[in-house]
């Protein structure tokens, strides 16, 4: 079953990275932790056991 604790935290953690980037004005930066936390829960998902 997959884990959407681990996902949530995950993917709200990274979106909180992401927001303090983009005030900063680091677009790039933010991009990247969304990308790096997308693949990761999506990693999460895919290696969960059924």
């Amino acid at each position: 079953m997959a884990n959407y604790d681990k996902m949530y935290s995950l993917l709200f953690n990274a979106i909180t990275d992401a927001l303090e980037k983009l005030e900063k004005q680091n677009f790039g930066d933010a991009k990247d932790i969304l990308i790096s936390a997308q693949q990761k829960a999506e990693e999460v998902y895919i290696t969960a056991e059924n």
